[in-house]
């Protein structure tokens, strides 16, 4: 007599839902405290919500220039833009990419727009500057002629060409440098000048005397510690004047001459390994009027001691490097110290940012003031709210009992979706706009959906006869895949949309993307789950009319097998 076959347990097991419902507890729970340690207790909002300056930019290039616009180039504008507008005093300021060619700059509140559109669409501007005199950031009574306290690179050079200098954006000597003066002060200066001037010369007149105490002043109250001072140290000034400038690190002031060089005279610039002694460079290579200029002022400055010998790469105002020279060089340089492969490539897209002919057009600029971002989010809120309701009352006048589970799994998504945007704030700059709380919204339906396709499944199970402990059980699988479909379309919808589009419809497709993917895990980690443990309960067990599970309201109807074996003909002959 063969062995009876073993019968197998129903898909999704029955036996163990409370691991399932202890894991999302868990990831609630630290979700939760992890937004209250971020201190981040609500997500942020957006620029249409909060109220401030949204501004979109697309990146134009010259004729036969297409391949400026890359991504390197891209990031480069980002780091730019950003200090730009952080120069301006705004905190919060949100600088990002969109797609390949737009940035999109968002500025809180309480900011002056109009200024930070002149600075964000501008485009960066790059010079040489022979430095004058160099000291520590902190402000000063008097501009100290002492060095920074720092010891100063060694410099080399060879017939290629080659200055010397930190990777650092400070410098690490003081002294004055070549000037337009340098006709009648052409000499090394064995020692540093412990005053900035405006002109070397004896017969210096009265207004370039005038000229050099207030720009001593300026550079002996000036504080590179702050980001604002840094920002504006340089703001307003041409490149013939001789200027007061901060190191991009705020670790050194310095005293420029006028420009020499301007970043349209470079050519190229990449950062690679020398192959003498395996440590990181930059190479430079001029066009062929800015390698007469750069040749003109090395020569100029190797004539000079340390630290006169140093020339400023001046970004926006701010000195991102000082390498020092040692003799004239051609066409083709290279910045050597004590590089890392990551400052190479940032000096070097420093230096290829400013030559690119690479320029922004503005796409559009949108204006929201605190108290109508303020009523758009009361205004979204209540939209949700009564989504909400209509949702509930829906699911309770259909379902009954069964809308508790909806609404204990909607609350776990409420919650999961909520502290996973105010996490998400900090951790990749997500803000909350209104087209993303639109998103949540619509996901209030899709969640809902998969409890309904689930519950019907019940139901049909229950209609043909079983209780309801199986039913459960034989109901997921079938639901499963369907959930699973439905949700991949949903998701699949909000990855292109995210993609293709730009600006703040990307908070609808993330928010429902976002959203979507919850639903999924909450489906399968608490919805199934809790469905499961009250399927034992005998409120439901026993099909109470307020259950939504009672047989005589669905119609059930006898097994179908019963049906054929009453209905089956016992006589072979009437086969």
């Amino acid at each position: 007599m063969a062995a009876p076959k073993k019968s197998r347990g129903p898909a999704g097991g029955q036996g163990r839902p409370g691991r399932s419902l202890a894991l999302i507890l868990i990831a609630m729970v630290a979700l939760t405290g992890g937004m209250f340690l971020a201190d981040q207790p609500t997500p942020r909002l957006g620029i249409d919500l909060a109220g401030g300056t949204s501004i979109t930019l697309e990146a134009k290039s010259e004729p036969g220039q297409e391949s400026a616009i890359n991504k390197t180039n891209m990031d480069t504008a980002v780091q730019i833009m950003e200090r730009r507008v952080n120069g301006l005093g705004v905190s919060e300021a949100e600088v990002q990419t969109q797609g390949d060619r737009n940035i999109i700059v968002n500025i809180p509140k309480g900011t002056n727009s109009a200024q930070a559109r002149e600075q964000v669409g501008t485009t960066a501007k790059l010079y040489f500057r022979p430095v004058l005199t160099v000291a520590q950031g902190t402000p000063t009574p008097t501009p100290s002629a002492s060095s920074s306290g720092k010891p100063s690179p060694s410099a080399s050079s060879s017939d290629k060409g080659k200055a010397s200098a930190t990777p650092s954006a400070s410098a690490t000597t003081q002294g004055r440098a070549v000037t337009g003066a340098l006709k009648a002060d052409s000499s090394p200066t064995p020692k540093a000048s412990t005053t900035p001037k405006a002109d070397a010369t004896p017969s210096a007149s009265a207004a370039d005397q005038a000229a050099a105490d207030k720009l001593q002043k300026q550079f002996a109250a000036l504080d590179c510690s702050s980001k604002a001072s840094r920002s504006k140290a340089a703001q307003g000034v041409k490149p013939t004047d001789t200027v007061v400038a901060c190191s991009s690190e705020g670790d050194a002031k310095y005293v420029l001459g006028p420009a020499q060089v301007s970043g349209t005279d470079v050519d190229s610039a990449k950062a690679a390994i020398d192959q003498t002694n395996g440590q990181w460079i930059v190479q430079m290579e001029f066009t062929k009027g800015g390698a007469k200029k750069f040749q003109k002022i090395t020569g100029q400055l190797a004539q000079q001691q340390s630290p006169q010998n140093q020339f400023a790469i001046a970004l926006d105002g701010e000195v991102v490097s000082a390498p020092s020279v040692r003799t004239a060089l051609s066409a083709n340089a290279e910045i050597s110290g004590s590089f890392t492969q990551q400052s190479a490539e940032d000096l070097a897209n420093v230096l290829s940012y400013g030559a690119l002919p690479l320029s922004f057009k503005e796409q559009s600029v949108t204006t929201v003031t605190a108290a109508l971002g303020g009523e758009q989010l009361q205004a979204g809120l209540i939209a949700g709210a009564i989504g909400l309701a209509l949702v509930v009352i829906y699911l309770v006048a259909y379902y009954r009992g069964l809308a508790l589970i909806a609404l204990l799994s909607l609350t776990a998504s409420g919650i999961l979706t909520y502290t996973l945007m105010s996490l998400l704030g900090p951790a990749i700059g997500f803000a909350l706009n209104l087209p993303a709380v639109c998103g949540a919204i619509v996901a209030i339906g899709i969640t809902a959906d998969s409890f309904i396709v689930y519950f019907e499944r019940i139901r049909d199970e229950i209609r043909e006869g079983r209780t309801l402990r199986p039913a459960v059980e034989r109901a997921w699988p079938r639901a499963r895949r369907t959930i699973l479909v439905s949700d991949f379309v949903s998701f699949l919808a909000a990855a292109v949309l995210f993609v293709v589009t730009v600006g703040k419809v990307q908070g609808f497709a993330f928010t429902l993307g976002l959203t979507t993917l919850l639903d999924v895990v909450v489906v399968f980690l608490f919805t199934k789950p809790v469905m499961t443990l009250m399927a034992r309960t005998k409120f439901f067990s026993s099909g109470h009319p307020w259950s939504g599970l009672d047989p005589k309201r669905l119609g059930a109807k006898p097994p179908l097998r019963r049906s054929r074996r009453v209905n089956a003909p016992t006589d072979p002959k009437e086969a």
